[in-house]
């Protein structure tokens, strides 16, 4: 069996003895935190922070609702603008058909009077006969045989003694009927054929003007 030496012996009896040791063990003091200073706001930073909080969300808010409002406005005023235009596109329309229905009613009451003002000028001045009976004549393109002239019996007359003689160079032959209205005449001819009454025309220059106004109302 091994010997073990005596300084051996003597350091482990050292040990022993130090480890219950009930003395505590001094330990090296922790190195201290290097912590930053933290410095509160004082109650004047909170309120102008609150009042800058409450003036930006005020200012953020007041935008947000001046560009809404504004959206709306221009969405009203467009409804509005499309509402007087359709307005103004229908009174224009209807002011165009009053135009034209007062043109019209205008056009009609002017018929009624030539008509009425015709009808007394024709007795006053019968020998208006004799313009007509010339134009009738003249429409004709070419006058062929027999060339019969009917008239009223009594313009009969005025037209035998102011144009009688033309007419007899020219191979007329008057005839009276007195179905025919005063102011007018009809000719016959071998390839023509003209009604120049009185009624005949006016009918014919109403009709034309889209009117119904008839001579013998």
């Amino acid at each position: 069996m091994a010997t073990i030496p005596k300084e051996m012996q003597t350091a482990y009896q050292r040990w022993e003895m130090n480890s219950f040791d009930p003395r505590p063990v001094p330990t090296a003091a922790p190195a201290p935190l290097d912590v930053p200073a933290i410095s509160l706001p004082t109650v004047d930073e909170l309120n102008a922070i609150r009042e800058q909080a409450r003036t930006e969300g005020y200012d953020e808010g007041h935008a947000a609702g001046y560009a809404d409002a504004l959206a709306v406005g221009r969405a009203e005023a467009a409804a509005q603008l499309e509402h007087l235009q359709s307005i103004a596109v229908t009174f224009g329309n209807a002011l165009s058909q009053a135009d034209e229905n007062i043109a019209g009613d205008v056009l009609e009451l002017a018929l009624h009077l030539a008509r009425n003002m015709m009808r007394t000028a024709l007795q006053v001045k019968p020998e208006l006969v004799i313009p007509v009976v010339r134009e009738a004549i003249e429409y004709l393109p070419v006058l062929q045989q027999p060339a019969i002239l009917m008239l009223n019996p009594e313009d009969a007359s005025i037209v035998r003694d102011a144009i009688g003689e033309e007419l007899d160079k020219g191979g007329w032959r008057v005839i009276e009927d007195a179905r025919i209205a005063r102011g007018g005449c009809k000719i016959d001819t071998a390839s023509n054929q003209i009604d120049a009454q009185v009624a005949s025309r006016w009918n014919r220059l109403s009709h034309s003007l889209g009117k119904n106004v008839e001579w013998l109302d």
